[in-house]
């Protein structure tokens, strides 16, 4: 799916989400494995972050969306919300989502519900959300913009836009650091341990590199209609966490 030509701006294919769904559904075994090992375990204390900056309460709906396998699904049905929705557009990655609730205890499974669906068009009435979340998902978004509107929609006046996502370190060294083991280091054993055959570890940390900065994503958040906007910095900026409230 992706090749050292289509890396050199992989958001500038007019065929992403294409690419993305398969190469998703190819590496979708392998996922929860190679999240832990490649975070050297610090993806879900990242995830445990998002929840904090969700802030549901008793009652409340929140909505996972690029929820994949349902990591962070499953932590925000660990708070006193009412139900959590996880979206993907990845039928394999549901699959993996739904064998996992089954293992979750009754009170935190029965709050989840897993659907298909595409960023650009949830299946959501308007004002119908308290909390939205998106972990390391809206970088793979055809429209990050247009992804965000739609968010801007669903959620309720005051409600909750969480976006996690990785980051570049503002530090040079630790940066430096950090481009190798991304670059070099992690695209060969993750694709060790996955078996992938379709570039998805190549694209990763080029579709970081290449993606919007923080200035011009909050751009687009603000363009939506969120505003209240603050970016958490996680890992020495490995990782960031933005938060925004829909006026």
């Amino acid at each position: 799916m992706w090749s050292e030509p289509d890396l050199t701006d992989p958001h500038a294919r007019e065929d992403k989400a294409e690419r993305v769904e398969k190469m998703f559904s190819a590496i979708a075994g392998a996922y929860d494995l190679n999240n832990r090992v490649h975070s050297l375990w610090l993806d879900q204390l990242w995830r445990r972050a998002a929840v904090r900056a969700a802030g549901l309460e008793e009652g409340q709906v929140a909505a996972d969306v690029a929820c994949g396998t349902g990591d962070l699904t499953e932590l925000l049905a660990k708070t006193p919300a009412r139900r959590v929705i996880g979206l993907d557009f990845t039928h394999a990655m549901l699959d993996y989502a739904r064998v996992k609730r089954g293992r979750c205890p009754g009170r935190q499974a029965g709050k989840i519900e897993y659907l298909w669906a595409d960023a650009h068009r949830l299946p959501l009435r308007d004002a119908s959300i308290d909390a939205l979340t998106i972990a390391y998902g809206i970088r793979n978004v055809q429209r990050p913009g247009d992804a965000l509107a739609e968010f801007a929609r669903v959620l309720k006046p005051g409600g909750r836009l969480v976006i996690l996502e990785f980051d570049r370190p503002a530090n040079p060294l630790v940066r430096l650091g950090h481009e190798f083991y991304t670059h070099r280091v992690m695209p060969l054993t993750a694709t060790l341990l996955s078996g992938d055959r379709s570039g998805a570890y190549r694209y990763l940390p080029k579709s970081v590199e290449t993606f919007l900065g923080r200035d011009k994503l909050g751009g687009l958040i603000q363009e939506a209609g969120l505003g209240r906007i603050t970016i958490q910095t996680l890992t020495l900026g490995v990782c960031a966490c933005y938060r925004a409230v829909k006026n």
